[in-house]
């Protein structure tokens, strides 16, 4: 087993299959050793698990758990980019986080960290990474949080 998923198995995560996009996009475009992933929405097993703004429909840390398991989404993506080795990522470059945020909310930040978290605990110094963390009043599909990704990788 590599150490990327005894990482996520010490977690209790299973790598998701790549979720299909819901518009005319692809899920990730290479270029060079770039890989640049499209916004991942919060999906477990084909349905959006958390909705609404936060944090009027939705807790901090609920958007924490949305924007790791968006992070979690982004990952099936790029493990189906490598061919199933995310050993080849170099590293993690940046992520672009949107929340669904009432109006007045201003924590965006903290939600954010659930992604960022989860690719420090997998990938070590090579998970840390430049990130923005922006408001939204909506997202697709009403989802909690979104999550796009670009990774450095080998080969």
């Amino acid at each position: 087993m590599n150490s990327i998923a005894a990482k996520l198995a010490e977690l209790g995560l299973t790598l998701p299959s790549p979720p299909k996009p819901v518009a005319a996009y692809i899920p990730f475009v290479r270029t060079g050793n770039l890989i640049f992933i499209s916004g991942q929405i919060p999906f477990i097993e084909g349905k959006v698990a958390w909705t609404g703004a936060v944090p009027t429909e939705q807790t901090i840390e609920q958007g924490q758990l949305a924007a790791r398991q968006c992070a979690l989404n982004c990952l099936g993506v790029l493990a189906g980019a490598l061919d199933g080795d995310l050993e080849r990522v170099e590293r993690i470059v940046r992520l672009g986080v949107f929340v669904n945020a009432a109006g007045s909310f201003t924590d965006h930040p903290v939600v954010a960290n659930g992604a960022s978290i989860l690719l420090q605990a997998l990938f070590g110094e090579r998970g840390r990474h430049a990130r923005a963390a922006v408001g939204s009043p909506n997202l697709p599909l009403g989802a909690t949080v979104e999550v796009e990704m670009i990774a450095e990788v080998r080969g």
